[in-house]
């Protein structure tokens, strides 16, 4: 399993991105990949890496289309290859849950 910390928003569009960061959590959403949207980024649970990437991708595409002149993204990809992560078992081993 793949766990990606995901941000993008655009730089261009002035102090105030919240309607564009709306349209982008509902391609995180319908991609079908579990998902939690915190206050200054999403976490992505995926099976692979070329999924988190596909999301991603979809995401800067609908910000080009919405007509924003820059975009910024943060991305950070933990994968764990010796035993099986997930969102709800990193956040258990913390205490967080």
């Amino acid at each position: 399993m793949v766990i990606a910390e995901f941000s993008i928003f655009p730089t261009s569009e002035g102090s105030s991105v919240s309607r564009y960061v709306k349209e982008v959590i509902k391609v995180i959403e319908s991609s079908g990949l579990h998902s939690e949207t915190g206050a200054m980024s999403t976490t992505i649970e995926a099976p692979d890496l070329a999924s988190v990437l596909k999301v991603v991708e979809d995401c800067h595409r609908l910000l080009i289309e919405m007509g924003v002149r820059r975009i910024h993204i943060d991305l950070r990809v933990d994968h764990r290859l010796d035993k099986e992560a997930t969102i709800d078992s990193k956040l258990k081993a913390v205490g967080k849950r």
